[in-house]
């Protein structure tokens, strides 16, 4: 009896652990609500650069309050124009940059 009390008691510690544990990992995976608005923010002001715009193709993602920026630019300075508008946005900590220049 004490046995089958005892293996009931630790079943179900198990399986609330299981749960918990992947209620933990959802709410860390599902995305920061501050991070979808920091991505908009940061293509907005994008967008307000026309010579960020033409012929270039520029791609924002935010994970934990870092932007990464990725795509293709006709010149360095474009890039580097793209990294400092990114860097101003509200709510960045940091912008990790893979955006490559086409030659």
């Amino acid at each position: 009896m004490i046995g089958t009390k005892y293996l009931r008691l630790m079943s179900t510690g198990l399986v609330l652990t299981g749960l918990f544990s992947g209620c933990a990992l959802e709410s860390k995976f599902a995305g920061d609500p501050d991070d979808t608005k920091i991505t908009a923010n940061v293509e907005t002001r994008l967008d307000q650069h026309p010579d960020l715009i033409a012929a270039n193709t520029i791609y924002v993602s935010t994970r934990d309050h870092v932007v990464y920026l990725s795509g293709l630019v006709d010149s360095g300075l474009e890039r580097d124009k793209a990294n400092a508008i990114a860097r101003q946005a509200p709510g960045v900590e940091q912008v990790v940059s893979s955006i490559g220049v086409e030659q």
